[in-house]
């Protein structure tokens, strides 16, 4: 028997010892970004094989090239990176690649970046903070021509416990190519939230993050091509996809919402924003339902004069009505923005009719960076 079990344990060691030799050579392992004590950014890609390595980030004005060195590490040191959070990816020979070291990434419908996170000296207003916090729940609805929409719902600090107790909602919707998650994900809504609400800044309220692109949905889900994005934001198509989502949103997201939240169901405690294609539905949706939203809020977008005279000619005609319905209407946009200027056209024509609205003009592009500064200031102004 001793002898049996001693060619046994001889076995197993050889077998041990062949499956070692049988994996294959592993190179080393690149960590995720690493952010330094002087605010600068280090980051490496492993590849043998790669000949240009560049790194692609919304913190840098233009590709960053890396070094390799012999055991075929690519590696760069970026900044000082204002703390915030920027989407970035790899660029390997020509062709955009995620992080393989970082699992936070953007969600999109087509090339998903990594996300840089640079936290700041004291907490930012998107950062985690010791202090109570909302749910973040997904959900799916019954949606247009039979398919099921999805939807991310963020529910304030104690609304499990106050069982009997009411909220506005906010419904916040991004812009083109980006999904449901996006402003949870990336715009960090629901700690922005957290931390103004905790801070006595903000209402508690219920925020609904739906996703606009309903067309995408009900290819995806009939099994037809996905249709790429309208040629133009003022053209025909773009103005038949908005109103897809309008009547998407009206008579079935937020029936949805109602129904299965606790809300105040009336116009009075509705809020509705969003950031490009999402700004641009926004606007549409509120204009064409005047008496269900409030509070409307655009994120780097706008609306011609000519779509306004042709298509929501009342809500100039009447502008002591318009004041009186909309508590808030805000308008929001970056100065090196590319929708910059039509924003601004937006606002003059604004003012020339009389129409109250309230407005923001930062510096940067047309950024995630940038949403997350209108949602901060945006928030505290609703429901009030």
């Amino acid at each position: 028997m001793k002898h049996f079990a001693k060619l046994i344990f001889l076995l197993l060691a050889l077998g041990i010892a062949v499956g070692v030799q049988c994996q294959p050579p592993r190179g080393p392992l690149a960590f995720p970004y690493r952010i330094n004590a002087d605010k600068t950014v280090t980051f490496q890609y492993y590849s043998h094989t790669a000949t240009d390595v560049k790194i692609s980030a919304q913190c840098e004005k233009a590709p960053v090239n890396l070094t390799k060195n012999a055991s075929g590490m690519w590696s760069v040191t970026i900044g000082p990176v204002k703390p915030d959070i920027y989407p970035y990816n790899f660029i390997v020979d020509g062709i955009q690649v995620m992080d393989p070291a970082n699992e936070y990434y953007f969600p999109n419908e087509r090339f998903k970046g990594s996300l840089l996170d640079v936290p700041g000296d004291s907490p930012l207003i998107h950062s985690m903070q010791d202090v109570p916090h909302g749910t973040v729940t997904y959900e799916y609805y019954p949606s247009a021509e039979g398919t099921t929409g999805s939807l991310v719902v963020y529910t304030p600090p104690r609304y499990e416990k106050n069982t009997t107790k009411k909220y506005p909602v906010f419904y916040l919707i991004s812009g083109t190519t980006d999904t449901e998650e996006t402003f949870f994900k990336v715009g960090r809504a629901n700690l922005i939230l957290d931390n103004l609400i905790a801070q006595g800044k903000a209402n508690p309220m219920i925020l609904v993050m739906p996703n606009g692109n309903v067309a995408a949905q009900i290819a995806d889900q009939k099994g037809g091509l996905k249709p790429g994005d309208p040629m133009g934001r003022e053209s025909a198509e773009a103005v038949v996809r908005s109103k897809q989502f309008e009547d998407d949103l009206m008579k079935n997201i937020i029936p949805y919402v109602e129904k299965n939240y606790r809300v105040v169901a009336n116009s009075q405690n509705r809020a509705i924003g969003g950031f490009s294609r999402g700004g641009g539905q926004t606007l549409r949706a509120a204009f064409g339902n005047m008496d269900k939203f409030s509070y409307v809020c655009a994120y780097s977008s706008y609306l011609t004069p000519q779509e306004i005279e042709s298509s929501y000619k009342y809500l100039v005609d009447n502008p002591k009505r318009t004041n009186k319905m909309y508590k808030l209407l805000w308008v929001s946009v970056g100065n090196e923005d590319f929708l910059y200027k039509q924003t601004v056209e937006y606002m003059d024509y604004l003012k020339a009719k009389k129409i109250n609205f309230k407005n923001l003009i930062t510096t940067g592009g047309h950024t995630w960076m940038n949403v997350k500064t209108y949602l901060a200031a945006t928030a505290p102004l609703l429901f009030k």
